[in-house]
């Protein structure tokens, strides 16, 4: 039984081999069918392929010989052309070679004719000299002059002519430049004064204040005089105590000081009680009173004038300028008008009207602090405003409205006249009278320190110089030419307020004796 099975087992495993053969044959029969197959194909493939490829090459071969007869055909016509116009240039350039000879050629007679008469020439040079040599020594003899003396006389008489022309020309064109341009100016200077024109009172030294009674200045002086020491200590103001009556009087050459000390006195008179240790109290509320009223000051300046943005230090410095004084105008009241000027020119000559109204309004701020602080006021102002962040523009017309700096812009050159004009006008200041006769002996000793003048007087406060010359050394053309020279002198050296007129007077006289 066990040997029956083992049997079956292996005819079992004999019939699977036989089949796994059986199928590994019939599986190599068809590997090779398809492998014969595809041999077949890629043999009949490339046969094609060959056909094409020699088709393809004998069709470039075709092409390639059309192109290449078309390009000999163009290259056997390009050339033909470029043959064409060679021929063409040469034929020009042997034409101008022509011409270049036949230019030569008069090239060549001209140089002959040329040296010709350069020699002609030397010959007839050497003949004048001869010439000239001969007239000079004839001149001599007859003149009973060298040639040196002859040559200074000529120039003399050269140098008089120049100076007539040149007198004749000034003339001509101040005459041109004034028919030209004084009508404007004067039109707009005087519509701008017109409308700005303000009250001026000069400012004093003193200030007067009224007392209910005479009683009140024993109480004033106190005992032994302590307080009006305590008083004067803490004001740095002269209270002076005198006969008249019912008032006693502040002086004081700062008129910062002299306000804030009246209104002390003012406070103390009020309360009738007058110690040292009242009259600090009162003083130190004065204090805070007085810097109220400079922002208040300076705040309508900068309304009235329309100028926006002023910086509050700006506005407190602009207000105290209110309590300082220049020649006696008051400064705040001088640079409001300014301000008001400025405008109006720069709106007539069509510039920046904000810029110049601000820097007129701005141009003497140092003042307010002068007093307080080493410099001059345009440095101190300059320096302050540009802290308080003004624009360059304005910084360099507040600088040069003194000519410290030379002007680079038109509202800076506005802001000078408009100083000018503020300063100078009849009443607005007031000078001293050394100052004034100072500048009138300046103006005087300048017109004497030409040649030809007689005698020179200066008039109408120093605003007009009229110069009586000799007639026999100054003639007409001179008379003119000596105005304006004079005048350009005393700009160059002399410091004034407005503008000063040169008058020269040349007066002949001739007088007989009926007999």
């Amino acid at each position: 039984m066990e040997l029956n099975v083992f049997t079956y087992i292996l005819l079992i495993l004999a019939a699977v081999f036989g089949f796994g053969v059986l199928f590994l044959l019939i599986r190599r029969r068809l590997s090779e069918q398809k492998i014969r197959i595809a041999e077949e194909t890629a043999k009949r493939i490339l046969e094609d392929a060959k056909k094409e490829a020699e088709r393809t090459r004998k069709e470039a071969i075709l092409e390639a010989k059309d192109q290449a007869i078309k390009l000999r055909s163009d290259f056997e016509k390009e050339a033909k052309e470029r043959k064409s116009e060679l021929s063409t240039i040469e034929r020009r350039l042997d034409s101008r070679e022509d011409r270049l000879q036949n230019k030569e050629k008069e090239i060549e007679e001209r140089n002959t004719i040329l040296k010709k008469a350069e020699n002609e020439m030397i010959n007839l040079k050497e003949k004048l000299v001869v010439i000239k040599d001969q007239l000079i020594k004839t001149l001599e003899k007859s003149a009973a002059l060298s040639k040196e003396e002859a040559k200074k006389e000529l120039l003399s008489k050269l140098d008089k002519e120049l100076a007539e022309e040149a007198g004749k020309r000034i003339k001509a064109n101040e005459e041109k430049i004034k028919q030209e341009s004084d009508k404007r100016a004067r039109e707009i200077l005087a519509t701008a004064i017109q409308r700005s024109a303000a009250d001026h009172v000069v400012e004093t030294t003193t200030s007067v204040v009224e007392l209910p009674s005479d009683d009140m200045k024993g109480r004033i002086i106190g005992r032994e005089g302590r307080n009006i020491r305590a008083f004067e200590t803490a004001t740095g103001v002269d209270l002076i105590v005198d006969d008249t009556p019912e008032a006693v009087i502040l002086s004081s050459f700062n008129p910062f000081r002299r306000e804030l000390a009246r209104l002390t006195l003012q406070k103390l008179i009020a309360d009738g009680r007058i110690h040292p240790a009242r009259v600090e109290e009162a003083f130190k509320k004065s204090q805070e009173e007085i810097k109220a009223a400079m922002w208040e000051y300076g705040e309508q300046a900068a309304i009235e004038t329309g100028v926006r943005g002023l910086p509050p230090v700006i506005i407190q410095l602009l207000g105290r300028l209110h309590y300082r004084t220049s020649y006696g105008q008051n400064v705040l009241q001088h640079s409001v008008e300014m301000a008001h000027l400025a405008g109006i020119l720069a709106a007539e000559l069509g510039v920046n009207v904000n810029l110049a109204k601000r820097a007129a309004l701005l141009h003497d701020l140092g003042k307010a602090i002068d007093q307080d602080v080493e410099g001059t006021h345009v440095k101190l102002g300059v320096m302050f405003a540009r802290k308080a962040g003004e624009s360059e523009e304005v910084l360099h017309a507040m600088e040069a409205h003194h000519g410290d700096v030379e002007t680079q812009t038109i509202e800076a050159v506005i802001v000078q006249v408009c100083d000018a004009i503020s300063a100078a006008r009849p009443g607005a200041r007031r000078d001293t009278l050394e100052a004034y006769i100072k500048r009138l002996e300046k103006l005087e000793t300048v017109a004497k320190s030409f040649p030809g003048v007689e005698k020179c007087y200066a008039i109408q406060a120093g605003r007009e110089v009229r110069v009586i010359v000799e007639p026999d050394k100054i003639n007409d053309s001179g008379a003119t030419k000596l105005a304006y020279d004079i005048a350009k002198k005393i700009e160059a050296e002399l410091e004034y307020p407005g503008e000063v007129k040169v008058t020269v007077i040349r007066e002949t006289r001739a007088s007989d004796i009926a007999k």
